[in-house]
C-alpha cells in the first residue's frame, strides 16, 4: 500500500492525503475550515492525525466530535492503531460511560453531547486549540449547538493570538452554506474513494407488512448471487430481530447474523463492524444495522447492501408537547450514503426495496433534527450559557420558535424557570442543568433527593435514557426496575443493557453524592409513580369511564393499553413513554405505573387547580366548581352564588361556540337587516349606517345582545327572545323612519297594489303580474332611484316570464314574443298590442268590463 510521511507515521494512502499539507497550510493562516469530503476519503483518520503536530497547537489538543458512540470509539482505535499505540496515550476518547485519556492525549474523540457539557464546565475552551465536526451532514442537535455555541466562545472568550479554530467536515450538505455561517471560511474538496456499486430497484414497493419477508428473500438471493457479506438497513430495533429471526430459517449455519443499532453496548457494536476471526466456523456476515452504519463506520467485508429505504425519527409536535417515532423515507442523500457502504472496498452490489421511480420523489437531504426534535435539551443548554434567545446564537438553521416556547414551559412545569417568557435558570435548574440527562429525567432525581428516594429514582432514569427492550411486553415499569435491581431474572440476550443501565445508575448516584450500589427499598418502590408524574405530569392519565384500557391524558392526548395489559384497569397511571402515529388521535402506551388516591391528594396536589366552570351543557347552563390535572377532570361539585353576570357571559360564549343560527331568527329580521345593509352601502348622506352582518354582530356581541341575556339560562327561554325588537334598537327612531324612505319594505306599482320587495336577492327582487305594471316605462328603483329593482314579471299562474332592470326595453323587444306565447294561453287576461297605454290590472278582461260598465 502506498503512503505518505506525516511526522513519524506512516499512514494509508487514501484520497484526502493529497490535500493534508494544504489543509495543515490552511489552518495555519485561518481560524476556521470547511472540509467537503465524500465517504471513503479518510477523512475521519488522517485529518486529525496530519494536525497533531501543527505548530498553533502549543501543547493544547484536537476535539473531534462523532454523532455515535460506535463510530467515536472505531475512529480513536483505528488512528492509535496507524501510530502503533495503544488508545488513551496521543489519541483518545471520551463518552457517556466510557472514557480512555491521559495527559499525552493530543487528539480526543468525543460524542457530542460531551462537547456541550464541556463548554458549560469551561466556556473559553483554554486546553483546546481545534475542535472538528465530523460527519457534520448528520445534522443532529448537538452539533448544531455545539457549533454555535463554539462560535460565541472563541467571539467572546478567544483573540487571534489564542484563537479556537474550527473544521466541519461533511460529506453530502451544502459546503457553502456552512462557509458561510463561518464567516466566509475557505473551503476545500476532496475526492472520495469508492469502487463501482451496481444499483438494483425493486420493481415494485413493498407493503410495511411485506417489508421484513421481502428483505429477506432479497437478502438470500443478493448472498448466493454475490460474494462478500451482507450489509441490510432498516428502521428499527423491531424489524432487526423480525429480520434476524426470518434469516435464522433460510441461511447456512456459515452466515454469522449480527444486529447493529445504537442501544446496543460497544462491545457488540465493535463486534458487529469488527471482521470475523479465523477460528470462527461462520465464513460470511449479515449485518442488520439501523442508519448508525449510514457514515464514518467502514465494516469489513462488506461488498452487498440491502437498504429498506427507510428511517425511524423522531418528531416532535410542539402542539401536543409530545415526540412521535415517525418511520419514512430516507433522503436521497442517504440512499447515497448507504450504497457507498457497498463500495468502500471493493466493487459492490446495493440491493433497493423501492422503485427507481420513487427514489426521484425523495427529499435532497434529510430534516435536520434541530427542526422535528424536542428542544427541552438545547432549550435548557441555552439558558445555562446564558442565552435566552436562539437568535443570540448563530445557526445553519434557527431553532423553531413554536418548538422552542415549549421547551421554555416546559421548563416552568419542571420548576427550573421561575417564568416561561422570562427564561433564566434558577437555582432549581442550574441544579438540573448540571445533570447528564433531559431535563425531565434531571427534576425527577433533584425531586427524589428531596423526598429520600434516590436509588429508585436513578433506576428510573438511567431506564428511560433508553429504549426499553422487550423483556416481556411489560409496559409497567415496576417490572422493569425491579429488573434492575436484581429483584427479577432477566433473559441473556438482554444482559448487556442491563449492565449498560446499572452502570448509568451508578455514575448518576455518584454525581448526588450517593452510595452507587444502593437499592431501592420496598417502601421506596411504592413511590414510583409519583416520581414519574413529577417528570411527566403532562403525561398523568386517568382511565375514561366504561373502559378498560383508555386513558384521558393531562396534556388532552388519548392513549390505550393493551386490553390484556398488567396496567389496564387501573384507575391512573403516570406515562413516560408514549407514541403513536402523527394524525392518529390516540396514542400507545409504552412504559408507565400507578398512582395512588394518597399520590394524587398529596404529592401531586400542586398539579391541582380548581376553578369555576359555568358554560352551557344539555341546553342549558351549568355552573360548576371542579378539580382538574391539565385536562383530567378530577372531582366536581354544583356551584352556588352564581351571578347573572357569569350565567350571561356563559350564554355568549355558548352562541359563539355555537354560531348565531341559535338565536331565533326569521324571514322579517333577515329582511331588514338586508335593507340596512343595503342603504348602507348606497346611501352617502351623513348617517352612520351600522355593519349588521353575521360577522360584525358577532363581534359586537357583548354590546347589542348581552344586556337582553340576564335572565336566559336554558334554550327555551333562549328561543323566546324578541330578537326582532333587539336587532331593531341597533338604529335609532330617525334612521329607522329614514330605513323606511329609503328601502321601503313594500312598493306601489301602477296597478294600485302594494307588492313587497325581497332584498334577500342581489338586487332587490320585486315579483309582481305582467299586467300590474302595464304603462310603466321606467324602471322602479329604491334609495333615491340609485338601485334600480330586478323585476320578475309573472304569467296569470305567476309563474316567470321575464326577468330585466330594464322595463322600457322589454316592453320594446321583449313583450311582443310573450303576448304571442301567452294570449292563447291566458285568453282570460288582457294582452293589448300597446302596454304603454293600455291600463294597468290585476283583474281579468271580464272583470275590467264589469268594472268600466259601473
Amino acid at each position: 500500500m502506498t503512503t505518505v510521511k506525516t511526522s513519524s507515521a506512516r499512514l494509508p494512502q487514501l484520497p484526502i492525503a493529497t490535500l493534508l499539507d494544504e489543509l495543515a497550510l490552511t489552518l495555519q493562516h485561518h481560524h476556521q475550515l470547511v472540509l467537503d469530503a465524500p465517504p471513503g476519503a479518510g477523512k475521519t483518520t488522517l485529518v486529525p492525525l496530519a494536525l497533531r503536530t501543527a505548530e498553533w497547537l502549543r501543547g493544547r489538543k484536537i476535539v473531534m466530535l462523532e454523532p455515535r458512540r460506535v463510530a467515536a470509539k472505531a475512529a480513536a482505535v483505528r488512528m492509535a492503531e496507524l501510530l502503533e499505540e495503544p488508545v488513551g496515550k496521543t489519541i483518545g476518547y471520551t463518552m457517556r460511560l466510557e472514557q480512555k485519556c491521559s495527559r499525552d492525549t493530543i487528539i480526543e474523540v468525543v460524542t457530542e453531547g460531551i462537547l456541550t457539557r464541556r463548554l458549560q464546565q469551561d466556556p473559553s475552551l483554554d486546553d483546546t486549540a481545534l475542535v472538528i465536526f465530523d460527519e457534520f451532514h448528520e445534522r443532529s442537535m448537538h452539533s448544531d449547538l455545539g457549533l454555535a455555541l463554539c462560535m460565541q466562545s472563541r467571539e467572546l472568550l478567544r483573540d487571534d493570538t489564542d484563537p479556537l479554530k474550527l473544521l466541519v467536515m461533511s460529506a453530502t450538505l451544502d459546503a457553502q452554506a456552512i462557509a458561510d455561517l463561518l464567516g466566509g471560511a475557505p473551503k476545500l474538496t476532496s475526492a472520495g474513494r469508492s469502487f463501482p456499486v451496481e444499483v438494483t430497484y425493486a420493481q415494485h414497493t413493498p407493503s410495511r407488512a411485506d417489508l421484513v419477508s421481502i428483505l429477506a428473500t432479497t437478502v438470500v438471493q443478493a448472498l448466493n448471487k454475490h460474494s462478500g457479506d451482507c450489509l441490510v438497513f432498516l428502521p428499527g430495533q423491531r424489524e432487526i430481530h423480525q429480520l434476524k429471526a426470518a434469516l435464522s430459517e433460510s441461511l447456512s449455519n456459515e452466515v454469522a447474523v449480527m444486529p447493529l443499532y445504537g442501544s446496543l453496548s460497544l462491545a457488540e457494536q465493535q463486534k458487529a463492524i469488527s471482521p470475523l476471526t479465523t477460528d470462527q466456523i461462520k465464513t460470511r456476515k449479515v449485518v442488520l444495522a439501523t442508519d448508525i452504519a449510514e457514515t464514518s463506520l467502514t465494516i469489513d467485508g462488506v461488498h452487498i447492501v440491502v437498504d429498506s429505504g427507510l428511517a425511524r425519527k423522531p418528531k416532535f409536535d410542539p402542539r401536543t408537547g409530545m415526540t412521535r417515532l415517525h418511520t419514512g423515507p430516507i433522503s436521497i442523500a442517504s440512499s447515497i450514503q448507504r450504497a457507498g457502504r457497498a463500495g468502500r472496498l471493493a466493487p459492490g452490489n446495493c440491493y433497493r426495496c423501492w422503485t427507481e421511480t420513487a427514489q426521484h420523489q425523495r427529499a435532497a437531504q434529510a430534516t435536520p433534527e434541530i427542526l422535528q426534535s424536542d428542544l427541552a435539551p438545547l432549550a435548557m443548554q441555552l439558558l445555562q450559557w446564558g442565552v435566552n434567545d436562539p437568535q443570540q446564537l448563530q445557526w445553519l438553521d434557527e431553532p423553531p420558535k413554536p418548538a422552542f416556547q415549549q421547551a421554555c414551559d416546559l421548563l416552568f412545569r419542571l420548576k427550573a424557570i421561575d417564568t416561561p417568557t422570562a427564561c433564566v435558570l434558577n437555582e432549581h435548574g442550574q441544579a438540573m442543568a448540571m445533570l447528564p440527562l433531559h431535563p425531565r429525567l434531571a427534576h425527577l432525581l433533584l425531586v427524589a433527593t428531596e423526598f429520600g428516594r434516590l436509588p429508585l429514582a436513578a433506576s428510573v432514569a438511567a431506564i428511560l435514557s433508553e429504549a426499553i427492550p422487550d423483556i416481556g411486553q411489560h409496559t409497567d415499569l415496576m417490572f422493569v426496575v425491579e429488573t434492575v435491581e436484581g429483584r427479577r431474572s432477566l433473559p441473556s440476550q438482554h444482559r448487556a443493557w442491563l449492565q449498560r443501565i446499572r452502570q448509568q445508575r451508578g455514575l448518576l448516584l455518584s454525581l448526588l453524592s450517593h452510595n452507587r450500589e444502593a437499592n431501592s427499598t420496598d417502601e421506596d418502590l411504592n413511590a414510583l409513580g409519583l416520581l414519574i408524574a413529577s417528570a411527566y405530569p403532562d403525561r398523568i392519565a386517568r382511565k375514561r369511564t366504561q373502559s378498560r384500557n383508555r386513558y384521558l391524558l393531562a396534556n388532552g392526548r388519548a392513549a390505550q393499553l393493551s386490553p390484556n395489559d398488567s396496567l389496564a384497569g387501573t384507575e391512573w397511571l403516570a406515562i413516560a413513554d408514549i407514541g403513536g402515529v402523527t394524525n392518529q388521535s390516540e396514542d400507545r402506551i409504552f412504559a408507565a405505573a400507578s398512582l395512588t388516591k394518597e399520590d394524587l391528594n398529596s404529592g401531586l396536589a400542586a398539579q391541582k387547580t380548581q376553578e369555576r366552570v359555568i358554560e352551557w351543557r344539555e341546553n342549558r347552563v351549568l355552573a360548576q366548581d371542579q378539580v382538574r390535572i391539565g385536562a383530567i377532570l378530577v372531582e366536581q361539585r354544583a356551584a352556588s352564588n352564581v351571578t347573572a353576570e357569569d350565567r350571561t357571559a356563559a350564554t355568549l360564549n355558548y352562541i359563539r361556540l355555537q354560531g348565531l343560527g341559535v338565536l331565533p331568527w326569521n324571514s322579517d329580521i333577515n329582511q331588514w337587516r338586508a335593507r340596512v345593509a343595503l342603504v348602507r352601502e348606497n346611501d352617502n348622506s351623513s348617517a352612520l349606517w351600522p355593519d349588521l352582518s353575521d360577522e360584525a354582530l358577532m363581534e359586537t356581541i357583548d354590546n347589542w345582545l348581552a344586556p337582553y341575556l340576564i335572565d336566559i339560562d336554558n334554550l327555551q327561554s333562549l328561543k323566546r327572545l324578541d330578537l326582532a325588537s333587539i336587532v331593531h334598537a341597533q338604529l335609532p327612531w330617525s334612521q329607522q323612519q329614514l330605513l323606511e324612505q329609503l328601502a321601503p319594505t313594500r312598493i306601489k306599482v301602477p296597478s294600485g297594489n302594494h307588492i313587497s320587495i325581497n332584498y334577500l336577492q342581489s338586487p332587490p327582487q320585486l315579483e309582481v303580474k305582467l299586467q300590474e305594471m302595464f304603462g310603466c316605462e321606467e324602471t322602479p328603483s329604491i334609495i333615491n332611484g340609485k338601485v334600480a329593482l330586478l323585476i320578475h314579471l309573472l304569467s296569470p299562474a305567476r309563474r316567470p316570464l321575464q326577468i330585466t332592470q330594464d322595463l322600457a326595453g322589454f316592453w320594446r323587444n321583449g313583450y311582443e314574443a310573450v303576448k304571442k306565447e301567452m294570449k292563447g294561453r291566458y285568453p282570460k287576461h288582457p294582452w293589448p298590442d300597446d302596454p304603454l297605454s293600455a291600463q294597468a290590472t290585476q283583474l281579468t278582461k271580464r272583470r275590467l268590463s264589469a268594472d268600466a260598465k259601473k
